[in-house]
């Protein structure tokens, strides 16, 4: 099995589209996915980032989300996560294309984990 890879990282933003310009004209990042809510999806080739739309009658702050890493095998990672003390990765939502599960680790911080990954099949690796 080979070692999970860090792919994507993500932030709840006031305003996506204007985040997403910034980061496309700035650096060069290409937007791949808009959600229908406003959230923007943006690669370098690499990592995906996410910039979530804030929404008003959420809770979820403004900033870091969570991040995520593409694994070869959830099952087996979710066992030795289960062993390590952790609670069980859980399947997330259908309608979320970029991740299966999400993770927490022991401080609280979410992650998401994913067999596919988190790029446009253009860009896996």
């Amino acid at each position: 099995m080979s070692r999970p890879k860090l792919r994507h990282v993500a932030f709840v933003v006031r305003d996506a589209a204007t985040i997403a310009d910034f980061y496309r004209e700035q650096l060069q990042m290409e937007v791949f996915h808009v959600d229908p809510d406003g959230s923007h999806f943006l690669t370098d080739g690499y990592i995906n980032l996410a910039l979530i739309q804030h929404q008003l009658d959420s809770e979820t702050p403004v900033g870091f989300n969570h991040f995520g890493f593409k694994v070869d095998d959830v099952a087996t990672i979710s066992q030795d996560m289960v062993a390590a003390g952790v609670p069980r990765p859980v399947t997330r939502p259908t309608d979320r294309p970029f991740a299966e599960y999400r993770a927490i680790d022991p401080e609280g911080n979410w992650f998401d984990l994913s067999e596919h990954g988190f790029l446009p099949p253009d860009k896996e690796s």
